[in-house]
């Protein structure tokens, strides 16, 4: 709508209130359904939860786990991953057993590293959706951890620091690639990034949109940005 039909329109409902409550009731309201059809909506919904998941279960059997075993180094047993992650470059994955990849995961393989560059997820690890992996070098993930939705984990910055390097495209350089390491039973909380040369000691919990810059002890807490050790478990 223009600014001239706008204006009009703002007029007519100062001069006609009652078609402002009208207008302002209608887009409130919804459409009336009878009691006696909220059993039956409820049931069809109910179906259609139960057949969206069969679906889904059928897609994750027989497309996405046998590509995903194809494109895996190693794939262990019992691992369930719902879609087919987005992997960029050459690079080894492998990952044990009892696995849950939820939703969409993101691995980037960097060609800048040392030509072998990995992402190990250990046995019985959750992995939740929208996480991401930048990798040079290697990100290993250890057994029985849990790592929510949205976590970045890199072990390169992605571009040198140096302006001129950047400006002229060139990769980050060897000296400024450092592996991660998340060692058995670590928590890290939704939204978290966790740079190079981490190491999460085991059974750490890192809190939610925290930047890991350094080392977290085992058996500690940490949050914030830069991550700070806030308690120990």
């Amino acid at each position: 709508m223009s600014g001239r039909g706008g204006k009009l329109v703002y007029k007519i409902l100062q001069k006609h209130p009652f078609l402002k409550k009208l207008i302002k009731k209608i887009l409130s309201s919804g459409l009336p359904v009878p009691r006696l059809l909220l059993p039956l909506i409820r049931s069809l919904y109910q179906g259609g939860v139960v057949a969206a998941e069969a679906l889904r279960f059928i897609y994750s059997w027989f497309v996405v786990s046998p590509v995903m075993r194809a494109i895996s180094y190693r794939m262990g047993k019992n691992v369930r991953i719902e879609r087919i992650p987005f992997i960029r470059g050459p690079g080894r994955i492998t990952i044990g057993d009892n696995v849950y990849i939820s939703g969409k995961l993101g691995v980037a393989f960097s060609c800048n590293g040392s030509g072998n560059s990995m992402l190990h997820i250990g046995n019985g690890t959750f992995i939740g959706h929208g996480t991401s992996f930048s990798i040079a070098d290697q990100i290993i993930i250890g057994d029985e951890c849990l790592i929510a939705g949205n976590v970045t984990i890199q072990d390169n910055d992605g571009h040198p620091l140096n302006p001129k390097q950047r400006r002229a495209g060139q990769p980050v350089p060897r000296k400024d690639i450092k592996p991660v390491t998340v060692e058995n039973g670590a928590w890290i909380g939704r939204g978290a990034t966790i740079l190079k040369g981490v190491r999460i000691g085991e059974n750490a919990v890192i809190g939610a949109s925290s930047v890991v810059t350094k080392d977290i002890p085992a058996n500690s807490v940490a949050c914030g940005s830069p991550a700070k050790v806030i308690k120990t478990l």
